[in-house]
């Protein structure tokens, strides 16, 4: 997958999260380290699953 469709369904499935902490968490997470590798040349699958993994810990913890 390239790095704008990566992005793109990113972008598609953050805006599509609105109930849940952990799963916004984990889409912005995604994003984020999707962004972030992305900007630094790195593999951005890899930055998103890191991302997301992060994002749903951050958005659990928060979330209760």
């Amino acid at each position: 997958m390239t790095k704008l469709a990566t992005a793109a369904v990113l972008a598609a499935t953050l805006t599509a999260l609105s109930a849940c902490a952990t799963l916004q968490g984990a889409a912005i997470g995604g994003a984020g380290g999707a962004a972030v590798a992305a900007a630094s040349g790195k593999s951005v699958e890899k930055g998103a699953a890191v991302g997301g993994v992060a994002g749903a810990v951050v958005g659990t913890a928060v979330g209760h």
